[in-house]
């Protein structure tokens, strides 16, 4: 698995997949996004403080 993707299992789906969307440098840290493969769920981590869980607008 490269450092584009993760391993973590998608509550939507079940996919265990989800590869980096975005990614940027912010006051509270580096904030990334990740979606997952199979579903259009997706999720933001800013270092290793905040998760956000939500649904992935298109």
């Amino acid at each position: 698995m490269s450092d584009l993707e993760i391993e973590r299992e998608c509550p939507e789906c079940g996919n265990d997949t989800f590869y980096l969307a975005a990614s940027m440098e912010i006051h509270l840290g580096k904030k990334t996004k990740w979606s997952c493969t199979e579903c259009d769920y997706g999720y933001i981590h800013i270092t290793d403080d905040i998760e956000t869980y939500a649904k992935a607008e298109a």
